[in-house]
């Protein structure tokens, strides 16, 4: 079981009141998708009739023949594991009702009647109705519009496109999908307003939502409908159909059901409402091979917008830290690396904001044994280009005399001769801030406080850490929206960050002064690893289905066997380095996750990974 269900948003051809075109056309489109694996099928609002028939609706034959239709589709569903939902007008209790229909496996399941008038005077509204509806006198259904649907590990509502707001209960009352059929004329800009609506409200749904609409073939005497098929995913547009297309269409999308259930495991106060639950009669397919699927191997990354605020919420965080502790100066050490050269541009920007100059930031650049000359003269230039104050202190001799004193041999290149640095440089961080009644600006990302990449009492520490809830991978993508389209040194000098291959630095350098220890190398390439820390943080799902999405996501690039190896690496670090965690600085949330023990992820720092390594 992969958890994923194929959904199926469908815009027919069809002919206005020709019940037996539209009919036909819709099984055409119901069989093709159903033999792509598709679970559920959904056509617009008044299908079987087309929503344009006007006065026709109180026409005998034409609801007969309604009747007639909805009963055969029902029945061309047997054995197909997969469900129809459809539009059609039906009478109960001599009213006339615009509904959808849900069938499956030969029967009609559910009807759900429209509540939402939208100035049509042919139907009544179904709010909170509880009617029977006969089907050609040969089947009878119960009309309501308060319940869904469920079939394995998949439950789902269904309303009107024009009921945005009341389809949202569903969600809450634990549907993962929502389907809304829709046939309101094209205006300009609908379709942009319905794409946004649809993101907005499957974001606060923490759901999915497919919408079909009807086709150019509806009547054009007044309006002119577009055939607008949309799919959305927590937030994203993730499938849509081409408008004012003069053929059918149907539109595909793989849906991670199991992924919105996770994720709302970890919100305990989503979810209020009973609705009743009509269990279908047939298990639905899951998606057979995630050809639709939308697994985004970069989920942390947002774009220019997204970019953009992270690197305000930085500086704010920082800004107000400053004003509130009085700090006479910003102290931070430059290593010419991605997270110090981020960190640094916040400092100056806080500094713009504050109406301060830029030499009240103390720059430090810390040479140690494994600084080479590209890092090196990328941390001074930055550091001159923005008109910092910038202070160098080599660590090679205090480090030198420290090894002596433990007694440790300098040919030794292990963690003590790695540590040493590290702590050496944040011990003279600290001593200039209190020098200069400053305070310390941290560098480390979200990625490395994950892995517990860093020297505890080393690096892990600072006065105020502006990366904290930064993931590597971001990185390199904020800079560069800070750079801007430059050609200035500035620019050069971050572009040039950006390509040197992330290192602590810490072991020499090779024969050509080039980076010979490669953090990538160590702990396995960053973007597997901010994969792996947001499925597991944000939807608490288990390896072995992190691993499965991150084989699609990274499709020929990665086998299954190196991304298991990473996986338990992964795993490993972030159980055994939690304590580096329990104890690290304040720091601004900027994005979806934060690992901070106060106002994010809180786990005791002796919990054991055993049952996940297995």
């Amino acid at each position: 079981m992969n958890g994923f269900y194929r959904i199926a948003a469908a815009s027919p051809e069809l002919k206005v009141a020709d019940v037996t075109f539209n009919l036909n056309e819709m099984m055409r489109l119901y069989r093709d998708a159903a033999y792509q694996g598709a679970a559920v099928v959904l056509f617009p609002e008044l299908s079987l009739t087309g929503a344009s028939c006007g006065d026709l609706f109180f026409q005998e034959r034409l609801l007969k023949r309604a009747e007639e239709a909805a009963l055969e589709f029902a029945a061309a569903t047997a054995g197909m594991n997969c469900a129809a939902v459809f539009g059609m007008p039906v009478r109960a209790a001599d009213a006339l009702y615009n509904v959808a229909v849900v069938a499956c496996e030969g029967k009609i399941c559910g009807v759900i009647p429209k509540s939402f008038k939208e100035n049509q005077r042919h139907f009544r509204s179904g709010h909170c109705i509880e009617k029977s509806v006969s089907f050609d006198g040969k089947y009878t259904s119960l009309m309501s519009d308060e319940t869904v649907f469920r079939s394995g590990e998949l439950c789902f509502g269904v309303n009107f496109s024009n009921n945005m707001n009341e389809a949202l209960s569903f969600a809450a009352g634990g549907a993962q999908m929502i389907f809304l059929l829709d046939a309101a004329p094209e205006t300009a800009g609908r379709a942009a307003r319905l794409a946004r609506q649809l993101e907005a409200a499957t974001e606060s749904g923490f759901c999915a939502c497919a919408l079909a609409g009807a086709s150019v073939h509806e009547s054009t005497t007044d309006t002119v409908c577009a055939g607008n098929c949309l799919i959305a995913v927590q937030g994203k547009s993730v499938a849509q159909s081409e408008r004012f297309c003069r053929t059918s269409q149907l539109l595909l999308a793989d849906i991670d059901i199991a992924g919105i259930a996770a994720v709302r495991t970890n919100k305990p106060d989503f979810g209020v409402w009973q609705f009743p639950v009509e269990e279908l009669p047939v298990l639905l397919t899951e998606s057979p091979d995630l050809r639709y699927a939308k697994i985004d191997a970069h989920p942390f990354d947002g774009g220019k917008e997204y970019y953009e605020d992270i690197f305000r919420i930085q500086c704010a965080g920082l800004a107000k830290r400053v004003e509130h502790t009085r700090a006479k100066t910003l102290v931070i050490g430059i290593s010419g690396g991605l997270d110090s050269t981020l960190a640094l541009l916040v400092c100056a920007e806080c500094c713009k904001m504050l109406g301060r100059p830029a030499t009240d930031i103390h720059a430090f650049t810390l040479p140690g044994f494994g600084t080479t000359g590209r890092t090196y003269q990328n941390a001074v230039g930055m550091c001159r280009e923005l008109g910092v104050t910038l202070k160098e202190v080599n660590i090679k001799e205090a480090c030198l005399l420290h090894f002596k004193d433990l007694g440790h041999d300098p040919a030794v290149l292990d963690v003590t001769y790695e540590n040493v640095q590290a702590r050496e440089r944040t011990q003279i961080l600290m001593d200039a801030a209190n020098k200069t009644g400053g305070m310390v600006v941290g560098t480390g990302d979200l990625s490395e406080i994950a892995l517990g990449w860093s020297t505890y009492n080393g690096d892990h520490m600072s006065m105020y850490s502006v990366n904290c809830s930064v993931p590597k991978t971001l990185i390199p993508n904020v800079i560069k929206h800070v750079a801007g389209e430059g050609d200035g040194e500035l620019s050069r000098i971050l572009l040039d960050v950006i390509a040197t291959p992330v290192s602590p630095e810490l072991l020499p350098a090779d024969k050509d002064d080039n980076i010979a220890q490669k953090t990538e190398d160590l702990v396995g390439p960053y973007e597997l690893h901010d994969f792996f820390l947001y499925y597991f943080v944000q939807y608490g799902m288990e390896p072995d289905r992190i691993a499965f999405l991150a084989e699609k996501a990274f499709e020929g690039k990665y086998t299954a066997d190196v991304i298991a190896k990473w996986l338990k690496k992964f795993l490993r670090r972030f159980f055994q380095q939690q304590f580096k965690r329990s104890c690290m600085p304040d720091g601004p949330q900027t994005g979806i996750i934060t690992l901070s023990p106060r106002g994010g992820w809180q786990m005791p720092s002796d919990a054991v990974c055993a049952e996940w390594l297995k």
